[in-house]
């Protein structure tokens, strides 16, 4: 059995931090990708890269079994779809702790520190769906963490949006909660009181710098130009001028010294044309020297915590608030770092660690046949790739926004080649694609290789284990 263990642990990995990320920067962990990273590896990069937080938008015990023993600190997630049921049924969410937190408690366990309860709930575009639900789901969800005897350890938290507050001039001490949430968050944020819960609020100066063609550019990011002020206090970008209309609000609400932690902050890098791989690296260096700094905001100094969003690309999110929703990762899908940074806020950019272990499919690529007959279904089959697969980075602003017509149909037909894993037939269109073994990228425009996904990689690893045990029972044989 000694020699049986001994084979085990060399097939094991060794993980090996060569980065440092200040104990209160975390990172956002999606999985909303036709092919996501095997968690081992995902867990591996984290650790790679120094971070020392993540949040998660659910509480897989698939992924979060790999954060064991890691020392990482973790934020759960419930999603929207639950809130219904843990609101009108204690015991569900009672079981949902069991099941997916206290398992994990443990010598060598996960370090749980929060549980979100939804994910931006009372977004304007939900039009009340998760109203009447989420301060519900959140008190039955910390008496459960409570019941269990590890609430003072563990608290439940709701992550919003910054549209749950309004200023009608755009000056911070305006800020007031939304009115038609007003009465539900208030409850809410006495509870964090109460209990002793932060506030989590999602602050996107890019999506200021998006939504608003006269937005000042230089106030989204950390230069300090265009200031603004507000009652002797001077605000020179817009993120301190975000969190602290948070404070204010607050501050009406009879709550002024609740913990704030921002959930999520983040500039994306494709997909719009400020959505550039310059912006955000632009953006970063600011925010990483602001909360190297300590100084926090006018009405909040000191030290901030805060997630970055996002970890990776996500080419299965939804895009209705713009193509760059799918562009927000720091790496891309498959773990490759987009561009040097520099977490510690001290000016010494290198690059991340990328992921290890990845395994792509073959080197090939799908693209329009010009001499292919059948050139009328063009359109058609043009639009059925771009449904069914992404090609955010085809629209004007964007990487591969080109006059080259052909070279755009290519890269549709190949994006959806790609996630439907090379299969032959998806390189069909009705006779107008071919499969081709030479590389159609061209300049910023790269036609990617999907990755054997984390369950085809898992079913491989189970056909490893077979081996393994096999292997093993001979030794033990002998």
């Amino acid at each position: 059995m000694a020699r049986a263990m001994a084979l085990l642990w060399a097939c094991t990995s060794i993980l090996v931090t060569t980065g440092v990320v200040a104990d209160n920067i975390g990172v956002n962990w999606g999985v909303m990708s036709s092919h996501p990273l095997h968690p081992s590896i995902v867990v591996r990069l984290l650790k790679d890269n120094g971070m020392k937080k993540v949040k998660l938008f659910d509480a897989d015990p698939w992924a979060v079994g790999y954060l064991a023993g890691t020392g990482i600190e973790v934020m759960l997630g419930i999603p929207n779809d639950q809130l219904k049921t843990m609101a009108n049924d204690y015991g569900a969410a009672e079981d949902w702790v069991k099941e997916n937190l206290t398992r994990h408690l443990h010598d060598g366990g996960v370090n749980i520190k929060y549980v979100a309860v939804g994910n931006e709930p009372f977004l304007s575009s939900y039009n009340g769906s998760f109203t009447e639900y989420t301060f519900p789901a959140l008190r039955n969800v910390q008496k459960a963490l409570n019941d269990a005897g590890i609430g003072d350890k563990i608290k439940a938290t709701v992550p919003l949006n910054a549209d749950v507050y309004e200023s009608g001039s755009n000056i911070p001490s305006e800020g007031a909660f939304r009115s038609d949430i007003k009465d539900p968050l208030t409850q809410i944020v006495h509870f964090y009181k109460e209990q002793g819960c932060p506030f989590v609020i999602n602050i996107y100066p890019f999506l200021s710098l998006y939504q608003n063609t006269n937005f000042p550019r230089d106030f989204a990011f950390f230069d300090g130009g265009h200031p603004l002020n507000d009652k002797n206090v001077q605000y020179d970008n817009v993120f301190d001028a975000n969190h602290d209309t948070l404070v204010w609000a607050l501050k009406k609400a009879g709550v002024p010294d609740l913990k704030i932690i921002v959930g999520e902050v983040g500039w994306p890098t494709d997909g719009n044309k400020f959505a550039t791989k310059d912006n955000a690296k632009k953006f970063y260096d600011g925010l990483f020297k602001k909360l190297a700094s300590n100084k926090g905001t006018p009405l909040r100094p000191g030290k901030m915590e805060v997630y970055v969003f996002s970890l990776f690309d996500e080419d299965m999110k939804s895009v209705q608030p713009g193509n760059f929703e799918r562009h927000w990762g720091i790496f891309t899908f498959d773990g490759k770092p987009k561009f040097p940074m520099d977490f510690s806020g001290n000016g010494t950019d290198k690059p991340l660690v990328a992921a290890k272990g990845v395994q792509y499919l073959p080197k090939q690529w799908c693209v329009y046949d010009e001499d292919a007959m059948n050139q009328q279904a063009l359109p058609s089959q043009m639009s059925w790739a771009c449904s069914h697969a992404d090609c955010t980075c085809l629209q004007e602003g964007s990487s591969c926004f080109t006059g080259n017509t052909n070279f755009k149909i290519s890269y549709a037909f190949n994006s959806y080649y790609q996630t439907n894993d090379q299969d032959v037939e998806a390189c069909n269109f009705e006779g107008l694609g071919k499969i081709v073994n030479k590389d159609p990228s061209k300049g910023t425009c790269q036609f990617p290789i999907r990755i054997k996904s984390a369950g085809e990689r898992l079913s491989l690893a189970y056909g490893a284990i077979a081996a393994l045990v096999f292997l093993v029972s001979l030794f033990t044989m002998v």
